[in-house]
């Protein structure tokens, strides 16, 4: 099982948006930001776009954002409910290989999210593997040669994410994919502009974990067992 970070494991939009405040900064809601293609996500909509431009010009305004993002993942960012269990359930099962690969925008990220996953009760040295890319790296040769690395038989592999490019190198990697909608991208712009089936999409935590626990055939949390 492939973990993608951020929209998908950790709340990313209120870390981003709270590290935005401090600057003067503002995302506008979440809403409106799972609507903007990628390359406006983060200069905001109409209202924001001009204020926010100005103060994300120059080398050194962009460092001290993402310094101050870097010390909100470490010190205050969350994952999302569920996710903290539904970690410690999967790398405590024999025979499943869990692992995050992720194009996370913070200095040292690798440092950075084994920070945060430690205030969660994560230990990521338990994790099989944890993958960091540059941002702009495709993530589909990194999946195949994880599941060609421990041998997973392709019907037994899953990835998931929040967005259609991690949709696409799940497919590409001849693995299940889970696209979440809570995070990067609404249900409404996976389904309409980039075609993704309802059925791999899922609407919040609580349906992801449900969903991947019932596809791995491992107890789901206030749900009777059947005798």
């Amino acid at each position: 099982m492939i973990f993608d970070a951020d929209g998908t494991t950790i709340d990313a939009f209120h870390a981003v948006e709270r590290s935005f405040q401090r600057h003067g900064m503002a995302l506008g809601h979440l809403e409106r930001f799972q609507k903007r293609r990628k390359l406006f996500k983060y200069l905001g909509g109409l209202r924001e776009f001009p204020n926010n431009l100005r103060r994300q010009f120059g080398k050194q305004n962009r460092t001290r954002l993402l310094s101050t993002l870097t010390e909100f993942y470490r010190h205050e960012a969350c994952l999302y409910p569920g996710i903290d269990s539904l970690l410690r359930t999967l790398l405590a099962t024999p025979n499943v290989r869990v692992g995050v690969v992720t194009r996370n925008v913070t200095f040292e990220p690798q440092e950075t999210l084994t920070c945060l996953f430690r205030r969660h009760g994560i230990d990521s040295r338990e994790f099989d593997f944890f993958t960091c890319l540059p941002l702009r790296e495709d993530k589909t040769l990194h999946f195949r040669r994880i599941r060609e690395h421990f041998a997973i038989n392709p019907a037994r592999a899953y990835a998931c994410g929040d967005e259609y490019s991690d949709y696409r190198a799940a497919i590409g990697a001849a693995m299940r994919p889970f696209v979440v909608a809570y995070g990067a991208e609404d249900r409404q712009r996976l389904t309409n502009v980039f075609s993704v089936p309802e059925e791999c999409i899922l609407s919040s935590p609580e349906e992801f974990c449900s969903c991947l626990l019932h596809t791995l055939n491992l107890p789901i949390p206030g749900t009777p067992e059947k005798g």
